[in-house]
């Protein structure tokens, strides 16, 4: 039986460091840019006059703030197929009309720069861009979900004023199948270090070849360049706990070859006795300190990384293990959107989401279906989140920014990906694609084989620690029989079928070695796809867009995807607690859905549509209700006003297993209770109330550590609640915001996705009784007024503090 046994030593990204010499220096560049909406000739002049545009902060995406395009009288407005007219095919882009956006930034650079190795880093420009320095083109992007460095040590002008513009271009409406955003949506730094002894991009690759819970064996390699006239140059390993212990500190002479100024080199072999391991329940991070010395000792460069120590193994035994445990992969897979900020990577706005799905249960994110950004995979690192890294969509043109051929890509995308990505302990699967053995047309017409073989071949030169993958379309089988796996399905390490987790038993006889993760899971099935699997022997799954998102819209007016757990405010619906009793099967849960109608939305001849639920005891008189009530205890008992409606048993079948159905349930004012009971014992109780008329606004801050950094966020729930503090569901009154003080209002955003509003601004409605304004703060600390008023409620006024 094939098993494979994976061990890293593995690291988060490169931190912003200036060492204590200054040997390196990380300059943020975020901030001070100008921003114009359109094409805009000679924009990337010296001369060229801003001063009329918009100041902006990057992250930045310039297409949350453009208006909704509806789609003509006549015209299909959704995803069902690829309409001539523009407006229609604007459904997958969350109706954003495509476009180009203009960003300058005028800097002086510091006169001890002179004589420097000096970079632009940018994080990602979306969807394809061009840089500009002082009017002349110096870098670019084709694939904006990667980043790239620009060296522009020999064209800076000292002493004077320099211009960077960035022209950020969306393409066209089909050049993606999803909301992607546009702009600087990433993080942009300026980078110094010594000209003659510096490391490279990404220049970490740090492996454990041997990992117990006795001891862990480290290789650190790096990749560094060397222009001095040496016969070795010394290079400082230092180990950090995480309590600020040093592990070891040890530095070693490396053999040089003036022959090859650039190259990879073993730096330190350490050994940590009673290592603390990383996993989902403890992701114990450690510092990795690694400084290239100069001849006379001082440091001439320096990257500094965090690190978890872990091993993990693939069989199709067991699927997966993390440290000689069965873990199982308990998942989504969302896009890398944020709901209100559109495609700008905020960190807080996604640790926000990691937390949330952290409560439910969630052990694992596929990055569906793209790389995302740095500080994402750092917050996984932190937070325990297994990740299923992807890195395309197609392996189309048309979906690779649709301006240079996909098959000029993958070359360097490859390299960008896995080294910039393989040392983070989240990362435990590469996947190179979503959904292609179903296209004759990919590079090479065999439906992906060789195209797959290419790039893991790349991949494997620089990560050989981890299995790859790629996600199977739902219609693409055999062509010969439907009864065998496509025959790329036979290429991939591990077999990741989207929706079709029904066809691992019959190809498990057929192919013994095979190892199977279901990529994709959809919410209509949710419980028999989880528990119909044989959880003893599959990796997972992934539950296809638990966050409900924009784009991808199944028709106007809708914006985007609905079919989540949670709506895109991150309210959870209903349905999130049958996750939650699935995935913490430990944890005593009983949850309340009512059934309001059904959808029947079919994705890729999958239906995803799943029953319309709500949580409120507010119906109409007389009515009669269908319901759920979500559970992993043994039995529950439904009562409305005390009176007991009955007893109904859990049941082993997966079909039905923790959704107890109850029907004809009369709705009478007052109260309706769910007890769940296990072993005789009451261990959970859901209750839901009749609530009168909203009399006021409540307000809950989410983060307590608010930094003023310019970049940290501030989310604040606003709630209508009536006199006796109750949500009042059925409020939908207009908000208005008001801040005074050292924060902008950056995000406003309910859970209705049929909504006109846009999500900036200072207003907006609430939807099933509450809303959520998001503040970012400024680079002053201080106090931040925050006041929510509408008509005929009492308002809320807050006052929060930024450090």
């Amino acid at each position: 039986m094939k098993r494979i046994t994976f061990v890293l030593w593995a690291l988060m990204a490169i931190m912003p460091l200036a060492a204590a010499d200054n040997s390196r220096i990380v300059q943020n560049f975020n901030f001070d840019w100008r921003f114009h909406a359109g094409d805009v000739a000679d924009a990337h002049s010296v001369s060229f006059d801003d001063d009329g545009w918009q100041s902006v902060v990057v992250p930045h995406d310039f297409q949350i703030s453009q208006p909704w395009v509806a789609p003509a009288k006549g015209e299909k407005a959704d995803n069902s197929d690829i309409a001539s007219n523009v407006k229609s095919r604007l459904s997958s882009r969350g109706f954003k009309e495509m476009g180009i956006g203009w960003y300058r930034k005028t800097f002086t650079p510091d006169e001890a720069w002179k004589g420097k190795r000096i970079l632009l880093d940018f994080e990602g420009i979306m969807l394809v861009g061009d840089v500009y320095l002082n009017g002349e083109r110096v870098g670019g992007t084709e694939y904006g979900y990667l980043g790239f460095d620009i060296d522009v040590s020999k064209l800076l002008k000292f002493g004077q004023p320099n211009v960077v513009a960035v022209k950020a271009n969306t393409q066209n409406p089909e050049n993606s199948r999803w909301y992607t955003g546009g702009g600087l949506f990433r993080d942009v730094n300026l980078i110094v270090t010594d000209p003659q002894q510096h490391f490279t991009r990404h220049p970490l690759y740090i492996t454990t070849p041997k990992v117990s819970e006795a001891q862990a064996t480290v290789m650190v390699q790096a990749e560094m360049a060397c222009y001095l006239r040496v016969k070795d140059f010394k290079v400082n390993t230092k180990i950090v706990d995480g309590d600020g212990n040093t592990v070891s500190d040890v530095t070693n002479d490396i053999p040089y070859n003036r022959g090859q100024k650039v190259n990879e080199y073993i730096v330190d072999s350490v050994t940590i006795n009673s290592p603390r391991l990383w996993s989902c329940e403890t992701p114990h991070l450690y510092k990795a300190i690694v400084s290239i010395l100069r001849p006379d000792g001082t440091i001439a460069d320096q990257v500094c990384e965090n690190f978890g120590v872990r091993w993990f193994e693939y069989s199709p035994e067991f699927g997966f293990k993390l440290n000689g445990k069965k873990v199982l992969f308990k998942g989504n897979a969302n896009h890398h959107t944020l709901g209100a900020l559109g495609a700008a990577a905020y960190p807080r706005a996604m640790e926000k989401r990691i937390q949330l799905l952290k409560q439910f249960g969630f052990n694992h994110i596929r990055t569906s279906h793209n790389p995302y950004s740095k500080s994402f995979l750092d917050l996984c690192d932190k937070y325990g989140m297994l990740v299923v890294d992807e890195l395309y969509d197609k392996w189309l043109t048309q979906y690779a920014g649709g301006r240079t051929e996909w098959l000029n890509l993958w070359q360097h995308d490859v390299p960008e990906f896995v080294r910039r990505d393989r040392n983070h302990p989240s990362v435990v699967m590469w996947s190179l694609g979503n959904e292609l053995q179903q296209y004759w047309s990919l590079p090479f017409a065999d439906w992906g084989v060789t195209p797959y073989r290419l790039q893991r071949e790349l991949l494997h030169r620089y990560d050989n620690t981890r299995p790859v993958t790629v996600a199977m379309h739902p219609r693409g089988r055999n062509l010969k029989t439907d009864s065998l796996p496509a025959p790329l399905a036979l290429e991939t390490d591990i077999a990741s079928y989207n929706y079709r987790y029904m066809y691992f038993p019959g190809d498990s006889r057929r192919f013994p070695n095979m190892i199977f993760y279901q990529s994709e899971a959809n919410t209509a099935m949710m419980g028999p796809n989880f528990f119909e699997m044989d959880l003893d022997k599959v990796v997972g799954l992934a539950y296809w867009g638990m966050i409900d998102y924009l784009g991808e819209s199944n028709g106007w007016p809708a914006k985007g995807w609905v079919q989540g757990a949670f709506d895109v405010s991150l309210e959870p619906k209903p349905i999130a607690y049958l996750l939650w009793s699935m995935f913490k099967p430990d944890d005593p849960v009983v949850h309340i859905g009512i059934i309001d109608g059904d959808d029947n939305t079919v994705w890729n001849d999958v239906k995803v549509g799943s029953q319309r639920m709500s949580d409120h005891w507010n119906r109409k008189p007389g009515s009669s209700l269908s319901l759920y009530t979500y559970t992993n205890a043994d039995e529950v008992e439904l009562l409305v006003n005390g009176k007991s409606i009955g007893v109904k048993k859990n049941t082993t079948n997966p079909k039905g297993r923790n959704k107890i159905k109850w029907d004809n349930v009369k709705y009478e004012p007052g109260y309706i209770e769910a007890v769940a009971k296990k072993g005789g014992k009451v261990v959970a109780r859901h209750k839901i109330e009749t609530t009168t008329d909203a009399v006021a606004l409540q307000a809950t801050p989410d983060n307590e550590a608010w930094k003023a950094d310019g970049q940290d966020l501030q989310h604040v729930r606003i709630c209508a609640v009536d006199k006796k503090g109750r949500r009042v569901q059925g409020a939908q009154n207009d908000i208005t915001f008001t801040v005074e003080g050292p924060a902008e209002i950056v995000g406003v955003i309910n859970g209705d996705m049929n909504s006109e509003e846009l999500t900036v601004g200072n207003k907006r409605r609430l939807y099933k009784g509450t809303a959520t304004v998001i503040l970012r703060s400024t680079r002053e600390a201080g106090k931040v007024t925050l006041v929510a008023t509408t008509d005929g409620l009492k308002k809320v006024k807050q006052v929060y503090k930024t450090n």
